[in-house]
């Protein structure tokens, strides 16, 4: 894959994040108290779409420092490879860059209470739902490796589309339990366009905690978008993330409101440094560099609400 980045020194501040974090804050949002949570957000439905060059850098916030950025792409391989357990997320990443932070939510308490084994995300969690779709025909489906093929035979379609919700797993409903501890939020539509060579990733998602997992998110699957180009030897051209419920918890405000007076740095470089590798299954975390981050200070106690 060549070098499709503009040199660090030519590329433009990106404000996209800080303008999306203003137009959710009060007097902007909505308040919303979701039942199942204790605290309330403030919320926007109807967020413009963040719509980045990836030859301006990879979407990674400099707004504040995100040191833990591996722990986003561990996430993103260990989903399309199919991980629905605390112990196969484990084996995406070590000690430092596992996404430990589903250790919160994968507990024994909410596992019981949709009749799942202790550390498992259930069966409409993101990796099985990705890599192994229940068929009709009693097989299993493998959203990820179908989309990629018909991309590298048929690369004008508009169908390379792959999606992380199953109704029938993630609604409460009276017709069965649900299956899933967390419903998925990110993933909810994603759709490659391939046009001359270059490629596009469209990502949908359903909700999003903007302060916290949306900058993870945008990151994430942008990296994402690194994998496909190099496996279908495509130009990375651009990345468009779009929020169905954008949302900002009511105890983060305070810090939100210092994190919009940051004026953004130009984002930083992100490449593979393994061009050998051909399957999107067999991308690592340490298989990524970043380069030419230089965020302000990091922000480590805003809250994360359950």
């Amino acid at each position: 894959m060549q070098d499709f980045y503009i040199p660090y020194e030519k590329r433009k501040p990106d404000f996209q994040y800080r303008r999306a974090l203003k137009n959710i804050l009060p007097p902007h949002g909505e308040y919303v108290k979701n039942p199942f949570q204790d605290t309330g957000t403030y919320s926007c439905f109807t967020l413009p779409p963040l719509i980045f060059d990836l030859s301006n850098g990879i979407p990674l916030i400099t707004e504040r420092k995100i040191g833990f950025w591996r722990m986003f792409i561990s996430e993103v391989i260990a989903f399309l490879n199919g991980a629905r357990t605390l112990k196969e997320l484990r084996q995406y990443g070590n000690e430092k860059t596992w996404p430990k932070f589903w250790e919160k939510w994968w507990t024994p308490e909410k596992c019981a209470e949709f009749g799942l084994a202790q550390g498992d995300g259930g069966p409409g969690g993101y990796g099985p739902t990705l890599h192994d779709w229940p068929t009709a025909y009693g097989n299993q489906f493998n959203q990820i490796e179908a989309v990629l093929d018909q991309a590298r035979d048929f690369p004008g379609l508009r169908t390379h589309m792959f999606t992380t919700w199953r109704p029938d797993m993630a609604l409460r409903s009276r017709q069965g339990m649900r299956q899933v501890v967390v419903a998925p939020c990110h993933g909810t539509l994603v759709k490659l366009i391939i046009i001359d060579g270059k490629l596009t990733v469209e990502h949908v998602q359903r909700s999003c905690d903007m302060p916290l997992g949306g900058v993870g998110n945008i990151f994430q699957w942008s990296a994402f978008t690194l994998m496909v180009a190099q496996v279908l030897d495509l130009v990375p051209h651009r990345y468009i993330h779009y929020f169905m419920d954008a949302q900002i918890y009511e105890d983060q405000v305070q810090w939100v409101k210092k994190l919009v007076r940051r004026r953004p740095r130009p984002f930083p470089t992100l490449r593979i440094i393994d061009n050998g590798i051909t399957s999107i299954f067999d991308f690592r975390e340490h298989h990524f560099e970043l380069t030419d981050y230089h965020p302000h200070p990091a922000m480590g106690d805003i809250p994360a609400t359950e």
